[in-house]
């Protein structure tokens, strides 16, 4: 079955997130997100696992929008802390406060984070971030994709570009945090832009463009 290009949904209100997957799949359509559709319900995501999250939210925000939805779940996951934050990224220092801005909560998270790793040597502290991705129909997923990015959790905040973890978040091989590149060397790396890159082919071929 194909499906006209029509309008794409990007199941996120958060800018970074938007900002990211559109300048990485280009403009062949009209891209959406969340902030176009008035009182639409929020998908609880109670997954266990990123792509269950990412399932999950393309299903039910493209049943609500009547459009095909593309969403991501991605995190950071440290093997000192055994996986954490993992599902939680977003929310691991607590629930959004009301009103409350999202680069609050990301120094909080990161704040929580380093406060955990104090004592935690330099070559223990490695992390990924991880990325699943999901296009779905109303009526079914239609492609799963997943990336990575490997690198380690310095005692920190370096670099204001990006969000979330970004500027505790090292790279070894480019000897900066993620915080410290532009938007084009990070979509270059990180573990969005490798998931998109593995979906905007399939996409584009689904899509007959």
């Amino acid at each position: 079955m194909s499906y006209n290009i029509g309008n794409i949904v990007i199941a996120t209100t958060n800018p970074g997130k938007i900002i990211e997957i559109k300048s990485c799949l280009g403009e062949y359509s009209n891209w959406l997100s969340l902030k176009d559709f008035k009182d639409i319900i929020e998908v609880e995501e109670d997954g266990k696992t990123f792509a269950e999250n990412a399932r999950k939210k393309a299903l039910g925000y493209a049943k609500a929008t009547a459009n095909l939805t593309i969403a991501d779940d991605s995190g950071l996951k440290i093997d000192a802390l055994d996986g954490e934050p993992g599902v939680n990224s977003a929310r691991y220092s607590g629930d959004k406060l009301k009103g409350e801005e999202r680069t609050l909560i990301d120094h909080r998270n990161i704040a929580k984070v380093l406060r955990l790793l104090k004592d935690v040597p330099k070559e223990k502290r490695t992390a990924r971030f991880v990325c699943c991705l999901c296009l779905a129909s109303p009526e079914k997923v239609l492609i799963e994709t997943r990336g990575t990015l490997e690198g380690i959790i310095i005692d920190k905040e370096i670099g204001t570009n990006g969000f979330g973890y970004d500027p505790i978040f090292f790279v070894p091989s480019l000897n900066k945090t993620v915080a410290q590149l532009t938007q084009k060397q990070k979509n270059e790396i990180s573990h969005r832009g490798n998931a998109i890159r593995h979906l905007k082919g399939k996409i584009l071929n689904l899509l007959e463009i």
